[in-house]
């Protein structure tokens, strides 16, 4: 009893070393597609199971705008706090929780509260798990200045890692990362990648790269010079070239053995059917707001081909995925931004004028 007693007693007084501010700023919509303002509210207190987490760094997602959109109003409520991607530093430790120390620096991904004991969880599919909550979706996200999340929840930084560039990979960079190993795509085989210029694009070369694939990059022509530097060995003009399934065939001598579908788009994800390698992988990622496709199913039989779909990844793919930043492999194209700059951020993306990944820099 005396041992819990001073457990306890300790958790307190480590808590009451950093004083925290009663209201912090927050970008809040009331409406879909509403005026996103910067409002003050409420620091959250964690519970026993709970970290508080002061949110130094917030990546901008593309589904965040289709949350403010209101294209995902199946998946996420309103009024709403977005953002899914936070990394900072840990500034309170529920009296429960194990393994978190002040000062620690820790990530925020999208997908948390799983029940950690159902099949899915089970096998290492939590982002597949039915009790799931989403932040910056059902819960509110990461545009805030602090954040509660379970410890158990919370992805370890370590210290060596660059905060601003962590926060891109609690989303975006183990998206990109879960979906090439979902390709089965073998070192020295090819994958395609739509989208190739975009945020999760930018990164998924440098991870292609990284895991010994070769890439043909696709997007628009202003793009190219990018796409080639950040490693990728093709680059095809997703806008105007003739014909790309034929183009794509002869270019890979028979089609690329796993296709990545980023593009926001429908038309990209029939083609990738197309023109995929016989026993091919195509995975599809983007998420295109008419997301309907049709196919022949024909060759698709025939050529033995296999589609997935693939949503974010594991605690271990974030782990995974976080080490290649760590060690300098994979480098995050940042531009660091205002809260107040989100809506602008949000503009570009519908203008499809992104290569860099947007990152809310609260210091700033």
């Amino acid at each position: 009893l005396l041992i819990l007693k001073s457990k306890a007693v300790l958790h307190f007084l480590l808590n009451m070393t950093i004083e925290l501010p009663a209201t912090q700023r927050a970008l809040v919509f009331d409406t879909w597609n509403g005026p996103l303002e910067v409002r003050q509210v409420p620091v959250p207190t964690p519970a026993d199971d709970e970290i508080l987490v002061k949110i130094e760094y917030s990546g901008i997602c593309h589904s965040d705008l289709h949350v403010w959109l209101g294209d995902l109003k199946g998946m996420s409520v309103c009024p709403l706090v977005g953002g899914h991607e936070g990394a900072g530093s840990v500034v309170q430790v529920g009296k429960n929780v194990t393994g978190w120390e002040l000062g620690d620096k820790a990530g925020v991904k999208l997908m948390n509260f799983n029940c950690l004991n159902c099949e899915f969880c089970k096998k290492g599919h939590e982002p597949l798990c039915h009790h799931i909550q989403n932040y910056g979706f059902d819960r509110s996200g990461t545009f805030q200045e602090y954040l509660t999340i379970r410890g158990v929840d919370a992805a370890k930084i370590s210290k060596d890692t660059n905060l601003a560039a962590a926060a891109p990979i609690l989303c975006a960079g183990v998206t990109v990362y879960k979906a090439l190993k979902e390709s089965n795509v073998k070192p020295g085989q090819i994958v395609v990648l739509t989208g190739a210029g975009g945020g999760l694009g930018s990164l998924a070369i440098q991870y292609a790269n990284a895991m010994g694939m070769r890439v043909v990059a696709m997007d628009h022509s202003s793009k190219e010079a990018h796409c080639k530097n950040l490693g990728a060995e093709w680059f095809v003009d997703a806008f105007n070239t003739p014909d790309i399934v034929s183009h794509i065939t002869k270019l890979t001598e028979g089609g690329p053995h796993g296709v990545i579908n980023f593009a926001v788009a429908r038309k990209p994800m029939e083609q990738a059917v197309e023109y995929v390698r016989k026993r091919g992988t195509v995975v599809f990622v983007g998420l295109p707001k008419d997301s309907k496709i049709t196919f022949d199913t024909t060759p698709f039989i025939f050529n033995a081909i296999t589609i997935k779909g693939s949503i974010v990844g594991s605690r271990l793919d974030v782990d995974e995925a976080m080490e290649f930043v760590t060690r300098g492999i994979v480098k995050v194209p940042l531009e660091l931004v205002r809260l107040e700059d989100v809506p602008a951020v949000y503009q570009k993306m519908i203008d499809g004028k992104i290569t860099s990944r947007a990152v809310v820099d609260f210091s700033l």
